[in-house]
């Protein structure tokens, strides 16, 4: 369940970060650049979460 989670999360900050970086506010911009790297690391998180099960 823990893989699934973590995906949906990922796609939803990466998302989010993608759309902030459209800002014209240099800080925003920041702030979506880093939740989009949050996201695709979420999103790994939950593919090794499931190649290995979720005991991890």
């Amino acid at each position: 369940m823990g893989e699934l989670v973590d995906k949906i999360k990922g796609n939803v900050n990466e998302a989010v970060g993608k759309m902030k970086q459209g800002s014209d506010n240099p800080e925003t911009k920041a702030e979506g650049q880093a939740q989009e790297a949050k996201g695709k690391a979420q999103q790994t998180a939950g593919k090794v979460k499931g190649a290995l099960g979720d005991d991890i």
